[in-house]
């Protein structure tokens, strides 16, 4: 079952601030700060129909270079 279009109320909420869609990968403005998210990351829809302004709820993690976003839906 998709969870597209609901927020799921364990996974923290975030607004995308910046996209590189060159090199596929952004950033989301979340409650625990800034996080880089890759397009791998991103969940019901592709990486090129996200915009910059728009809500996502995400779980975090941990990469290479610090905290990271994953599993990336559109709320």
């Amino acid at each position: 079952m998709s969870t597209y279009g609901k927020a799921t109320k364990e996974m923290p909420q975030g607004t995308i601030k910046r996209l590189i869609s060159a090199k596929g990968f952004g950033f989301i403005e979340g409650e625990s700060g800034e996080l880089f998210f890759h397009r791998s990351a991103v969940e019901g829809v592709s990486f090129d129909e996200l915009r910059e302004g728009q809500t996502v709820e995400y779980r975090e993690g941990r990469g290479p270079k610090g905290p990271r976003a994953e599993e990336v839906r559109l709320v």
